[in-house]
């Protein structure tokens, strides 16, 4: 199981930013949030043990005490705990907690959950807010891995997105993180920002490729509803869907020539340094999400927090959200996101396991769309240990939606052996 906390505390609201955060810290806020998120440790690890306990046949045939294809139950020596392969502290701005407050946090995650052997602990970090002290108590608290929201090396692109730090803040930063002694540190992009030309983000990340960071995550602005930059998208100056292109696919070029592998549709590592908890996302892997508007999957079932700190800190502990905010996947919906979340991946879609899952065969069932993304150079088909795999090329996740949907099509509602 992969364990995720939100952090609802930023400086300031980007103005590309669409997720649940509250703007100026507030440390009475910031307390009763870990006191909540303290409480919903504790329950959620009593109720999943009390799940197993009371329900046996959810664990596999004993031999190792886990539950599942995921192996969320582990008994280890003591009582049955839920086994956690993954926590990672998203935001909102985690940087802003102290060392301490993040250490308190991860003791009782330990406490209620069995950690398995080399579990990776990730926080995302802002470079105003991420002092060398800060760096050096976030590793000793037992962080392993962070992700570092540069977003732009250019101080013009940064104040045009509402960025509060700067080219210069965000190499300090890099290097504070460095000095800690992480075991992964990671730099996040925007492309195609406003004002931003194919020139500049080319010269960004030859920037960025030599400060050699363990993986880079390169993601293209989206204009979200609600935000000013949807409000000011008629006026905004961005780049033209042919350079967007091009800065996508010179973006893995780049990279690639600097010694990064693309695994995911916009993420780049060094190998061995993925983002584990990630990569679990993309797998199907269950998840836990504590904070105001985490989301969680397990067994089928979804269901979100309230986007709201109050709402949320006011709901009970430990237990899912009402209808509302709850909902049952069916078998057709279950099926789609198994061929969307390998589709983002580099090694694309088992059709053995979309085989086992609906009872069909994924490569007869869409030939024709096969045949002609791999004609045009846009998709391939190549064979693996687990058996063969359709995987879009670089060029093809530029369309990847649109791929996507038509894959929908040929899905049964039903397993084919029902």
């Amino acid at each position: 199981m992969l364990l995720y906390i939100h952090v609802p505390f930023c400086r300031a609201k980007c103005r590309y930013c669409a997720f649940y955060s509250r703007p100026g810290c507030d440390d009475a806020a910031m307390g009763a949030w870990a006191r909540a998120i303290d409480a919903d440790l504790r329950a959620w690890g009593e109720a999943l043990r009390g799940e197993a306990e009371l329900a046996p046949g959810f664990l596999a045939d004993g031999t190792d005490g886990t539950y599942g294809r995921h192996g969320v139950f582990s008994s280890g020596r003591g009582p049955l705990r839920p086994r956690v392969t993954s926590v990672f502290f998203g935001g909102g701005t985690p940087s802003l907690l102290s060392p301490a407050l993040l250490g308190r946090l991860l003791d009782r995650a330990s406490r209620e959950f069995t950690f398995a052997d080399g579990i990776e602990i990730s926080m995302e970090a802002n470079p105003e807010s991420m002092t060398p002290e800060k760096a050096a108590g976030f590793r000793a608290a037992g962080v392993s891995r962070v992700s570092l929201g540069v977003q732009a090396l250019d101080d013009s692109l940064l104040a045009a997105v509402g960025r509060v730090h700067s080219r210069a803040d965000a190499l300090r930063a890099y290097e504070g993180l460095r000095r800690a002694g992480f075991d992964s540190v990671g730099l996040d992009f925007i492309w195609g920002l406003p004002g931003e030309s194919l020139a500049s983000w080319r010269a960004q990340l030859e920037e960025a490729a030599t400060l050699r960071p363990d993986h880079v995550s390169c993601y293209g602005l989206t204009l979200e509803e609600g935000t000013p930059l949807f409000a000011e998208r008629d006026s905004l100056d961005l780049p033209g869907e042919d350079v967007q292109a091009a800065m996508y696919a010179g973006c893995g070029e780049l990279l690639e020539q600097h010694g990064y592998r693309q695994y995911e549709i916009s993420n780049y590592a060094l190998p061995g340094h993925e983002c584990r908890h990630n990569l679990g996302y993309w797998l199907g892997e269950d998840y836990l999400g504590l904070g105001p508007s985490a989301v969680s999957s397990m067994r089928g079932l979804r269901w979100s927090q309230p986007a709201d700190l109050a709402e949320w800190l006011a709901a009970p502990r430990g237990q899912r959200p009402g209808p509302e905010l709850c909902e049952e996947l069916s078998f057709r919906e279950q099926a789609e996101e198994l061929v969307m979340l390998r589709l983002r991946t580099a090694r694309g879609l088992p059709l053995e396991e979309y085989r086992r899952f609906t009872g069909r065969d994924f490569a007869a069932d869409n030939a024709a769309l096969i045949a002609g993304l791999c004609a045009e150079g846009l998709a391939r088909m190549e064979s693996g240990p687990e058996g063969p795999r359709f995987a879009l090329t670089r060029p093809g996740m530029l369309i990847s939606n649109a791929v996507i949907e038509q894959c929908f099509e040929s899905i049964p509602n039903a397993p084919a052996s029902a």
